[in-house]
């Protein structure tokens, strides 16, 4: 590419006649969108008007690994996301990223909670049955019953990220099922928010 140069004029007093010195700048490093740029003019758009939405569907998915502490920050996030009037979608957990997002969700409005599970309520353990109590929506998957725990996940995650405008994620760089989640978020342009706890 031919380098290009940018003039500009400096302002000065005592300038009169004389020739305004100019800054060269070179333009052949800059970054370029081409035609066939996976991020297009639309989908940047796209984007930015998720991003200025005045109430969104925010998925929150993370580790069950956590500090208390860090718990009651997602807790609160969840309840200021709620409050500002949007939705959150998460999946159930007993403790961890999940189950923060579940109580801040509750304590703002009940309404704006869509906890989908990667299989059914009764294959769920009790902490986590006694925890949905009250929920007024949850989504259940019989059919994947038979599934592992682990593929039951992967795939429930999927099912979150397609709901969502946001994905707010908390993981380790070591978790792969999250980093493939937030991938997949990726593929799908969401607006990813990721926090590494390591």
């Amino acid at each position: 590419m031919a380098e290009e140069n940018i003039n500009i004029q400096m302002n000065s007093e005592n300038s009169g006649n004389e020739q305004q010195p100019s800054i060269m700048v070179p333009m052949d490093d800059m970054d370029v969108v081409k035609a066939d740029s996976p991020h297009t003019v639309d989908e940047l758009a796209q984007e930015l008007a998720t991003i200025r939405q005045s109430a969104k569907k925010i998925a929150i998915i993370g580790s069950r690994n956590l500090p208390i502490t860090h718990q009651q920050m997602i807790e609160t996030l969840a309840t200021a996301l709620v409050m500002q009037g949007n939705t959150i979608i998460t999946s159930g957990g007993s403790s961890g990223t999940n189950a923060a997002a579940i109580r801040g969700a509750m304590k703002a409005n009940p309404d704006k909670l869509r906890v989908i599970l990667p299989q059914t309520i009764g294959q769920q353990p009790s902490d986590v049955q006694d925890q949905l109590i009250g929920v007024p929506n949850i989504v259940e998957h019989a059919d994947r019953a038979m599934m592992t725990l682990a593929d039951a996940s992967r795939v429930c995650n999927r099912e979150i990220i397609d709901e969502c405008n946001q994905l707010i994620c908390f993981l380790s760089h070591t978790s792969k099922t999250l980093h493939n989640a937030v991938q997949y978020a990726e593929e799908g342009h969401k607006v990813i928010t990721v926090f590494y706890l390591d």
